[in-house]
């Protein structure tokens, strides 16, 4: 039997890599991760780790002092003859740089704002503004616990301004594309020959859970870690585990509540492998679906109906979002929906709807009739 959830499966999973990844790191990193120990989620601290490779991998190659000596041997001293200019030149490196590291994990989890390029055995990295400020993010944090604890005497990562990021345009689909995607789903019509094999094996699971994401507006680790049990028909409701750990009601309609249904009615014949007894969403393997699959599953779909976006889950996420904003114009509601913390989060994705919400209210009032 399933003795622990998926999220807690998740966690202990992140544990083991962040330990793997330690090994390769000077061992005075190890100060670090047990401060935060308590702080961080198990996926932000192993973001850390992978971030914190590559910028002792930039020492190892282009800093004087990195260059005499293996990595795990820095002593804590080096953080101290590293410059601002060496931060300047550290995030120019990450504009485009070989990975060497083993352990480097390319992982949904912690490959954001990162993209792979791989030619043979070589593999290289580019990082945006995004990308960059989150590693110099990562970097300031590691300084700055050095720097309060009087363990070094310079902080040279706060000194460098962080990337300037501009806001990219919301991708979303429109309520035709909504609609045309959910038909794909449910007719197969336009895919392969191989791809129907295994539609007509999955298709009731498919569309429950493309209504479930487009229908609730949940993230992918959301959708993927949820159970049997968390399902809730009296109250039309699922419980999800939220970013930070702490778990919240998601609220669906008819169309999901429909959708949900006629899968279970499948999902109850499927005798599940040891260990994926609760899983609400089954691969084809009878394990828990993963984030990759899930993945896989949108663009596959999405690909039928537009070739000009690029759609994933978490642009039916901002689908919903987007819906939900039109419709209510509530953006405290919008936030609490999608399980932002902070309602500054949501008005930074949603800011150019609200100027044309500003817009609109300025033509509604007429002063005279014409």
């Amino acid at each position: 039997m399933e003795t622990q959830n998926y999220h807690q499966e998740l966690n202990k999973i992140n544990r083991i890599k962040l330990r793997n990844q330690l090994e390769s790191l000077p061992s005075f990193c190890r100060m670090f991760f047990r401060g935060i120990d308590h702080i961080y989620s198990s996926r932000t601290k192993l973001a850390y780790a992978y971030d914190l490779g590559v910028f002792f991998q930039y020492l190892h190659i282009h800093h004087s002092l990195g260059k005499t000596m293996e990595i795990v041997d820095y002593p804590v001293s080096i953080l101290d003859q590293v410059s601002r200019e060496d931060i300047e030149d550290y995030l120019e490196y990450l504009s485009l740089y070989h990975n060497h590291g083993e352990n480097q994990d390319t992982s949904h989890n912690v490959k954001e704002n990162e993209e792979d390029f791989t030619e043979g055995t070589k593999k290289e990295r580019m990082n945006e503004e995004r990308g960059k400020s989150r590693k110099l993010a990562s970097l300031r944090s590691f300084y700055n616990y050095y720097f309060r604890n009087e363990i070094i005497k310079t902080n040279p990562p706060s000194l460098v301004p962080m990337p300037k990021l501009h806001e990219k345009e919301i991708v979303r689909l429109d309520p035709n594309e909504v609609a045309q995607l959910l038909d794909q789903v449910e007719a197969g019509s336009k895919l392969s020959k191989k791809q129907s094999e295994y539609h007509a094996k999955t298709v009731k699971r498919d569309l429950a859970i493309l209504t479930l994401l487009l229908g609730t507006g949940i993230r992918i680790s959301e959708c993927v870690g949820l159970n049997l049990y968390d399902l809730d028909f009296d109250n039309l409701r699922i419980k999800v585990q939220r970013k930070g750990g702490y778990e919240d009601f998601v609220y669906f309609g008819e169309e999901v509540e429909n959708a949900l249904l006629d899968y279970l009615d499948q999902r109850e014949l499927i005798l599940p492998l040891s260990g994926h007894e609760d899983a609400l969403f089954l691969s084809i393997q009878k394990k828990r679906l993963t984030v990759r699959s899930i993945e896989k599953l949108v663009k596959k779909y999405s690909s039928l109906v537009t070739t000009m976006k690029k759609i994933t889950p978490h642009k039916l996420r901002s689908t919903y979002g987007t819906t939900l904003y039109q419709e209510t114009g509530d953006i405290y509601l919008v936030a609490d929906v999608l399980g932002h913390k902070d309602v500054n989060t949501t008005r930074k994705h949603y800011a150019a709807m609200q100027e044309d919400n500003k817009r609109k209210a300025a033509k509604t009032i007429k002063l005279r009739e014409p």
